[in-house]
């Protein structure tokens, strides 16, 4: 038996919302365009605002610039490591906080207080010199530690994971404690291969707090060698023309000499988004599964 599948018509609405977030889409893309476009364009063409979305006097010394010498790539790797240990430091607290905090007050004495203990820690923080005093007593600074620990439990995204779990069928747990199952089973082997859509949802929003995040490298850290890759890029905004004249070497001079600090600066800036430009298509697809459901319930 054959159907026949009849096209749905557009509305004037639809017609409305299809221009309308192309409009948007254009206006996110265009400016990123043109920061690529003048990453690759000559000093002449950048300064005489010939550059749009093009390049023009096309070159790659604003990249080879930035790649040479070294502190670039060091200050990425020290990116990649606070994002790998911060990251997976915030999953872990995470689940292990969200578990406990999504089954009722009956299954949780003091459920409720515990909750509205987060809550405030959510709402008033505690402020940045006495962070800053916390993080100096502890004897963490100039570490890795004081990057990753201060955020280690995101109370927000561990809400959204809560709520996650707490629109799971009760009976999965049920069918679970009746073969034996011990919690940290359940957890582990039951609860967490279903928590992949809000694990991919809280662990891309952590992946894009501690990538973009260039204070605390700023405040807790004294040596330019530790800094992470925005601080790095920071410090580089602010004082592009100082390095530029204080670079030593011929081929320095000659980067330098096809280049100006605007070029020099998209080049860095564009270095720097590629990371998270690459993870967020893997992660995408659970963004919108996890995000929605892990609102639904209070």
């Amino acid at each position: 038996m054959r159907t026949s599948l009849k096209k749905k018509k557009l509305t004037g609405f639809d017609i409305f919302n299809i221009l309308f977030l192309t409009v948007v889409c254009v206006t996110c893309v265009l400016p990123f365009v043109n920061l690529l476009a003048i990453s690759f364009s000559g000093t002449a063409a950048v300064q005489a605002g010939k550059v749009a979305f093009w390049p023009v006097d096309f070159t790659t010394a604003s990249y080879d610039y930035a790649l040479k010498g070294g502190k670039f790539l060091r200050a990425l790797w020290v990116s990649f490591k606070r994002v790998g240990l911060g990251v997976a430091i915030n999953i872990v607290l995470m689940v292990l906080t969200a578990y406990p905090l999504s089954k009722s007050k009956k299954e949780l004495a003091g459920r409720n207080i515990f909750m509205t203990y987060f809550v405030i820690t959510m709402l008033i923080s505690g402020g940045m010199i006495p962070t800053y005093l916390v993080v100096s007593r502890l004897g963490l600074k100039d570490s890795l530690w004081a990057l990753v620990l201060p955020g280690a439990l995101p109370v927000y995204n561990m809400i959204i994971l809560m709520n996650f779990m707490r629109g799971l069928p009760d009976e999965i747990e049920e069918a679970a404690r009746m073969d034996g199952a011990s919690p940290i089973v359940i957890l582990t082997r039951v609860l967490l291969p279903l928590l992949t859509p809000a694990l991919a949802t809280v662990g891309l929003f952590c992946i894009v707090f501690h990538w973009n995040d260039w204070f605390s490298g700023m405040i807790y850290l004294s040596k330019p060698s530790m800094y992470p890759l925005q601080t790095y890029l920071q410090t580089l905004l602010q004082n592009f023309e100082q390095l530029m004249r204080e670079a030593n070497g011929r081929d320095i001079q000659r980067l330098i000499a096809l280049m100006n600090a605007r070029t020099g600066r998209a080049a860095q800036l564009f270095l720097g988004a590629i990371p998270v430009m690459a993870v967020y298509p893997f992660l995408q697809k659970y963004f919108t599964t996890g995000l929605v459901m892990g609102s639904v319930k209070g």
